[in-house]
């Protein structure tokens, strides 16, 4: 039902700003596409290429291992805030002491910048400070902690900065959900005698998966723009080994002046948002025809 104090917006005056967006946003996809196919350096060249730039992306060894980096982060990344952040809405939910104290600070490191986090799990994660130094402090004087200089560790520890931060996000939208389920479902539950466990992964989950189709959304795309938390803990390092499209792209785009290949790794970070995004907008789009 319509608010009795709220007017409509007429279609005409919403025309104008929809174009801007839509044009805006197409037209910078666009662009892109179409300097990676030429052979721009610094400036915008119309010579074109075809398909070089993306032959000698996937010929890069620097960005196969970008990619590498990056799946093993996504579902790392996503799997841990699904589960933490699901736990922690149950935990809420259960009408706990401080209910509004807890969700405040489960959800507050998601207002901090993705490079504050960095800089403080860096230091957090470096061996000699932090995590290490409160060890030695309480008497375990042989515990080490090097992952975040780790070669084949520093990823884990991207993993757990970002997770840290992003599962109070996904509680909240949990957390929301499990408060539209219906509380005769319970109800019915314990009169039958059904475990807690098997009604939540039975019932529960399945009616809330409107709510982890739209996380799950929100989850891959900061997987694909992934780029603040690395810079700022480990600026892609030791070496290359936790490099990651995107710092790839900002580096190639600023740093060596080879716009067309940044465009072409740009186009190809787009795909699988569109992957997500697509089949998604489609149930909307029937779910609101129903």
């Amino acid at each position: 039902m319509r608010h009795p104090l709220r007017k409509a917006v007429p279609f005409a005056a919403l025309l104008p700003m929809a174009l801007t967006v839509i044009v805006g946003y197409l037209g910078t996809v666009l662009w892109s596409l179409r300097i990676s196919l030429t052979n721009s350096r610094s400036f915008p060249s119309d010579t074109f290429v075809g398909m070089a730039q993306y032959t000698r992306l996937f010929e890069n060894e620097r960005w196969l291992l970008s990619l590498n980096n990056l799946a093993l982060y996504g579902v790392l990344f996503i799997g841990a805030c699904l589960v933490i952040g699901f736990l922690l809405a149950v935990f809420i939910d259960q009408n706990v002491t401080g209910e509004g104290v807890l969700r405040t600070i489960f959800l507050y490191p998601y207002a901090m910048s993705f490079v504050a986090t960095g800089l403080v799990w860096q230091w957090m994660l470096t061996p000699g400070n932090g995590i290490e130094q409160a060890a030695h402090q309480f008497g375990f004087a042989g515990f080490s902690f090097d992952w975040i200089v780790d070669q084949d560790m520093v990823m884990y520890t991207v993993v757990i900065a970002t997770v840290w931060q992003a599962s109070g996000l996904v509680m909240a939208m949990m957390l929301a959900g499990l408060r539209g389920i219906d509380g005769e479902i319970w109800k019915a539950a314990r009169l039958d005698g059904i475990p807690a466990w098997r009604v939540y992964l039975s019932i529960v989950l399945p009616m809330l998966w409107p709510t982890i189709a739209t996380v799950l959304l929100l989850l891959t795309t900061a997987v694909v723009k992934l780029f603040d938390a690395v810079v700022a803990m480990t600026q892609g390092g030791p070496g290359t080994a936790s490099e990651v499209p995107a710092k790839f792209i900002m580096d190639h785009l600023f740093g060596r002046a080879n716009i067309a290949l940044a465009s072409a790794g740009a186009v190809l970070l787009l795909v699988p948002v569109l992957a997500m995004l697509a089949p998604y907008a489609y149930a909307r789009s029937r779910k609101g025809r129903a």
